[in-house]
């Protein structure tokens, strides 16, 4: 017969010990190496660079990003737990001036793979075929909304990027590109072993962000007028890059409320450029445009800034909406 003799407690609870110290150390190990289940551990500080960080690192990582869904990525305040993400991660890539708590925690984690994607393209030139710069007088007043006339100065808290420069490089296909090819080679750096798969991945993905600038361009070449409204002053690289004007509303504040002289501009412009469409975006209210609208007789769409993708959104990712924001921009600007 067999007799199961009880384990004394002291020698159990050693081993609880021991084996609670064990799972600290592995868990300690992972968090050192920047690995989770065998994957490099990403943080991303919101959707543009959460997009690029999965589709060039594929399988070999596992991406969390810091600005959830249907969140206002400039508006972020982030918790503790995030913070304790950042200083375990092994990669974190972001964009620097867009969120000032995350520029600040990413700085304190001190972690050793991180790219900051303003320093892979450039933030202030918006595009190879940016129309010549028209002097200030010119009876248009393009680009005034983040100037005196809109009520707003350029640091109103909402003024992202560094030295005031426009950080909305993602909606420009061509610096969105640049920007993928540095985060195949910092990946590579981060974890080398995978070092081939971050570049055939990233090089995959400039070729999709090739074709995309190549239907922007096509399908915007020829159009009625050049020039749209937009609550969100967010879209300079893309207006400059395929020879737009963009008029902002209100300045960079996307539910700001324009100023009575600012609204009698916009008529004034709407009225000599054809303009036939005031766009607002998923993540603000829509009350701005749709009252501009109804005072200029003008129509409403959307034209998302892609900063976050939610059930509102018109596509699943980022090249599904670029696509509607190509139909909507063609339509608004009577496309031929």
């Amino acid at each position: 017969m067999n007799i199961r003799r009880p384990i004394p407690t002291a020698a159990a609870a050693g081993a609880a010990v021991l084996g609670l110290l064990a799972l600290s150390a592995c868990s300690d190990a992972g968090a050192a190496d920047g690995k989770e289940g065998g994957k490099l551990s990403v943080v991303a500080s919101f959707y543009p660079m959460q997009y690029l960080a999965e589709q060039v690192g594929g399988e070999h990582v596992k991406v969390t990003t810091l600005t959830k869904p249907g969140v206002e990525p400039h508006d972020l305040e982030l918790k503790p737990r995030q913070t304790a993400q950042l200083s375990e991660a092994g990669y974190v890539l972001y964009l620097k001036g867009v969120q000032p708590s995350v520029d600040g925690a990413i700085e304190k984690a001190g972690v050793k793979h991180t790219t900051d994607a303003a320093k892979l393209t450039d933030l202030d030139a918006h595009g190879a075929e940016q129309p010549a710069e028209k002097p200030a007088d010119d009876g248009h007043g393009h680009d005034h909304a983040e100037g005196e006339e809109s009520g707003h100065s350029a640091d109103d808290g909402h003024n992202h990027g560094e030295d005031g420069a426009d950080p909305h490089v993602w909606l420009d296909p061509v610096k969105y590109a640049e920007i993928a090819e540095g985060v195949g080679a910092a990946l590579a750096k981060a974890d080398p072993d995978n070092a081939a798969a971050y570049e055939k991945n990233a090089d995959a993905l400039v070729t999709k962000l090739k074709a995309l600038d190549a239907s922007f361009r096509d399908g915007l070449k020829n159009t009625s007028t050049k020039t749209f409204i937009t609550t969100h002053s967010a879209f300079g690289h893309l207006a400059g890059r395929y020879g737009l004007e963009q008029e902002g509303v209100a300045g960079i504040d996307p539910e700001a409320e324009p100023s009575l002289a600012r609204i009698k501009e916009l008529q004034s412009i709407a009225e000599k450029d054809g303009v036939t469409t005031v766009f607002f975006e998923t993540l603000a209210s829509d009350r701005t445009a749709k009252t501009l609208a109804a005072d200029t007789g003008l129509k409403t769409d959307v034209l998302d800034p892609l900063e976050g993708i939610t059930d509102k959104s018109k596509g699943r990712d980022y090249f599904e909406v670029m696509e509607a924001n190509l139909t909507a921009l063609k339509t608004a600007l009577g496309a031929k």
